[in-house]
This record gives structure tokens, sequence and C-alpha cells, in this order.
């Protein structure tokens, strides 16, 4: 148990949570699903570049009258078609990358389908990323709040508002580059989408 990583189940979650799994070298991953929901974290935001620099894609979630709410308890809000917005922008954003069609079914079918639920939805978007970089592991979540010591626990360390858990990232190349330079710790779409079968060897 001692080799195994705990994450949280983020949404098409940054390229510095995969350099932690492919540090890590565990075969298994443990999900996170009975934490408390934080706001503002990438459990509902994934970062992307665009030619106008950074954009936040954000899923909405049906807020209810408690405040904390365990993450596997999260429903998506479908009340404004925001797949189709986040889809448009993938597609805006991505379409003249080198692997972006080579992706694109692969992508699509997760905004053109419902999850009721956001940790299902981050869930089964982690495992068609995790084909994607041909890193063969396991996925198991956790029977209740993980409190012990006894496995890599990250699952604080990585937030949008916090400084960079990966500082010294490799550069790739990215689409709009020289318009903005180089952009570290976007979605791991935008290192899929341009690097490709290489991807890997970036992490």
């Amino acid at each position: 148990m001692s080799s195994h990583l705990l994450l949280p189940a983020f949404y098409l979650p940054p390229v510095s949570y995969f350099h932690a799994i492919k540090q890590q070298g565990s075969p298994v991953l443990l999900l996170e699903q009975h934490e408390h929901y934080a706001k503002q974290s990438y459990r509902t935001r994934a970062k992307i570049a665009t030619a106008n620099g950074i954009l936040d894609l954000i899923v909405p979630i049906v807020h209810g009258r408690k405040e904390h709410v365990p993450m596997k308890d999260i429903r998506i809000n479908y009340e404004h078609d925001w797949q189709r917005l986040h889809w448009l922008s993938l597609q805006t954003a991505y379409r003249s990358s080198p692997y972006f069609e080579y992706y694109e079914d692969d992508f699509y079918q997760f905004y053109d389908r419902k999850h009721d639920f956001l940790f299902d939805f981050n869930r089964a978007q982690l495992g068609l990323i995790l084909k994607c970089l041909k890193m063969d592991l396991a996925i198991e979540l956790t029977e209740s709040f993980a409190t012990q010591v006894e496995y890599k626990d990250i699952r604080g360390a990585i937030h949008p508002k916090r400084e960079k858990f990966w500082p010294e990232q490799p550069a790739y190349y990215q689409v709009f580059e020289e318009r903005h330079g180089f952009l570290p710790d976007l979605s791991v779409v935008d290192l899929l989408f341009n690097q490709g079968p290489q991807s890997k060897s970036f992490l």
C-alpha cells in the first residue's frame, strides 16, 4: 500500500498531475471520493491555451444547501449547455494542433452524453487520458476519507491558486506559442493535442 498515490479527481487535469503519477511509479492510483468538494479547484476547472491566452473551462455543478458535500455526491448542472461550449472551445483552440483529430473522437464522448456525477465524469476522463498516455495503471477508490499516511498524498498539492507543483516543467510546442510564449501546466489535453504519442516523454 505504501507505493500508492492518493489523488483527487480533476476535470481534464493539468500536466503536473500526470508528472506526479509518472514520478511516483505506482501501478495503482487511489482516487479520493469522500473528500469535501473544494471550490475553485481543478475538480471543476481546466486551463487551455487559446488565441487570446489562457481560458478556464468550468464544469457547473448543482449547489445544494449543505456546505460540506462529499466529492462523490456532487452532481453536474446541465441547465446551460456547457458541454457544447467546452467542446467548441477545445475545437477552436486545438483544431490546428498536430494531434487533435487523432484524439477527437475519444474526447467528444464526454461532451455528447451526460454523466450525473462530477466524480464519475472526472474518473472516466482520467481512464481515457491514462490510456492515451500509454500509462497502464489501475484506478482504485477510497472507501472512506483517507487520514492515514501510508501512501503518497498529493490531494492538496495541485491547485490553480497556489504555487506550481512542477515549476521546472519542460517546454513543448504549443499552437499559440509565438503569440504568448510557452504556457506551463495547462490541461494535459494541451500536451496530448500538440505532442500526441510523444506526450509521455514530457512528463
